[in-house]
């Protein structure tokens, strides 16, 4: 029988989702701004994240705190900044899976894609908590600039990661994996549960591990929307 092989999206990655900004920095202005994350990821290892301040990342980069706040306008954009290169990497991670699993069924690649997510939720957290608290409480830092607030639904990174596990669960429902869902619904509901500050809330307040939370994923989203045919040819594995 002939094995069906799947198309593999974005095969390169996350594609060109952190290019624009940079896409015309001047050379100085890119040497500038290494200069400020190499300081304060220094800082936020030394110290944590939440107990360093934008004036001691200022302080220490020697620079005015205005010049600080003119690129990053409150700490949860630095920290999306420090995140940028970890999440292109997981982009590499999960075109590679998708190449390597591409005769496995759709559910088994959102499983492939849902053990990576977790993994870097549990690498990055310190980092990713910032970056979530700005919707509410702008980084952390107090700012109160509507203007130039941060939305981390709408960072290229967690809409390239709807769209992608919406694929994925339409394929396993065209294919008969799953049973006729609300696939917009699903994918945000996916979202919902691997947000950092809920990550955060379980790892931390409910004492899950990471292998629980996972695990969980699993028998909500792929175990337990699974079609009859499905359940019955594992029972019999």
């Amino acid at each position: 029988m002939r094995e069906e092989v799947h198309d593999c999206p974005w095969p390169s990655g996350i594609p060109g989702l952190f290019e624009s900004h940079r896409r015309h920095e001047r050379r100085d202005a890119a040497e500038h701004r290494q200069r400020i994350l190499e300081v304060a990821r220094r800082l936020f290892a030394e110290h944590g994240v939440e107990a360093v301040s934008m004036h001691q990342i200022a302080r220490d980069a020697k620079i005015g705190q205005g010049t600080l706040y003119r690129r990053y306008a409150h700490k949860g954009e630095l920290c999306m900044d420090l995140l940028q290169q970890r999440q292109e990497r997981l982009g590499e991670e999960i075109a590679a899976l998708l190449t390597a699993t591409a005769t496995s069924t759709a559910l088994e690649r959102l499983d492939g894609v849902l053990t990576h997510v977790v993994a870097l939720l549990e690498e990055q957290g310190a980092l990713l908590i910032p970056v979530a608290g700005t919707d509410a409480r702008y980084g952390l830092c107090g700012e109160s600039d509507n203007s130039r607030r941060f939305s981390l639904q709408h960072a290229g990174y967690f809409v390239w990661l709807q769209e992608l596990i919406a694929d994925l669960l339409a394929e396993a429902v065209e294919r008969g994996e799953l049973a006729s869902l609300d696939v917009p619904y699903t994918a945000d509901a996916i979202l919902a549960t691997l947000h950092p500050m809920f990550y955060h809330f379980q790892r931390q307040e409910r004492g899950f591990s990471q292998g629980r939370i996972l695990q969980g994923l699993r028998r909500i989203y792929i175990d337990g929307v699974k079609t009859q045919r499905n359940t019955e040819e594992l029972a019999d594995v």
